[in-house]
């Protein structure tokens, strides 16, 4: 018998709707049906998808090799992907840490197939939820030296809590319980074009897990109090994009930023 609940691919689920959209395999009918609905308001989709996977690339690439980060808490991990943060970090740091953070069931059966797969170096997977940071905090400290410099990454996830002020707690509640030095590497969706808000509005409609988006101010108010690397809070193709790559760019409704802790 499985210990984790039963996976209903019956309804679209919003882990396997984004591995859908990142070009992934793990999805059903019904999450490309729920895709593809979202697409015909906003093809752009597909590449939002993707630009918050760069970011992750780039943003963690960064941490480990400019800032000298080591350990990396993860949450809101969804399904593993091509260039997971684990993978990332030990490319420039093969004795980097990494704990990931998730309460979806279907998520949790693909994380423990990694994680007992080999070659993941120093990789674990904690199955709580994000919304209770107390729970998480206590569960990671059994992994991670909070006496030392933590990279936090919270990507495309506090869209789905409704209340901005209690999605700002949230994150406020991790980053304090981190040690100076340490950094936020946050992205969410953005209400910065009319195709993607009908987008959501969609999503909102037929999926089970509503999303909501936010604007780049209050996207900004996440790094409140942190010191905001360049450029800032941008949409994330924009963050540190490639050398050459700045004629070709085009702007996703997703922002972005990554902040120091003083």
């Amino acid at each position: 018998m499985s210990d984790h609940p039963l996976i209903d691919t019956t309804v679209a689920h919003s882990a396997r709707v984004w591995n859908y959209w990142q070009g992934g395999k793990d999805n059903y009918p019904a999450d490309r049906e729920v895709g593809d609905y979202v697409l015909a308001a906003y093809p752009e989709m597909v590449a939002a998808a993707r630009a918050d996977r760069e970011f992750l690339i780039r943003a963690v690439t960064h941490l480990a090799r400019e800032a000298g980060i080591r350990q990396f808490l993860d949450i809101g991990t969804g399904l593993p992907s091509h260039n997971n943060t684990h993978e990332v970090a030990q490319a420039v740091a093969p004795d980097a840490r990494v704990v990931y953070v998730d309460n979806d069931p279907m998520v949790l059966a693909h994380a423990r197939a990694l994680l007992t797969g080999g070659g993941a170096g120093d990789v674990h997977y904690i199955d709580a939820d994000l919304r209770e940071p107390e729970k998480v905090l206590a569960q990671a400290r059994e992994y991670l030296d909070f006496d030392q410099p933590i990279g936090l990454t919270v990507l495309g996830t506090m869209g789905h809590t409704a209340d901005t002020q209690e999605a700002y707690a949230i994150v406020r509640a991790y980053v304090e319980a981190l040690p100076p030095g340490s950094h936020l590497a946050m992205c969410d969706g953005t209400s910065t074009s009319e195709p993607m808000i009908e987008a959501a509005r969609r999503w909102n409609d037929t999926a089970a897990l509503p999303y909501h988006l936010r604007t780049p101010e209050e996207i900004a108010g996440f790094f409140d109090g942190l010191e905001l690397l360049e450029p800032g809070v941008v949409s994330a193709t924009r963050w540190r994009p490639e050398e050459g790559a700045d004629e070709k760019i085009e702007e996703v409704d997703q922002y972005c930023g990554v902040a120091r802790k003083p």
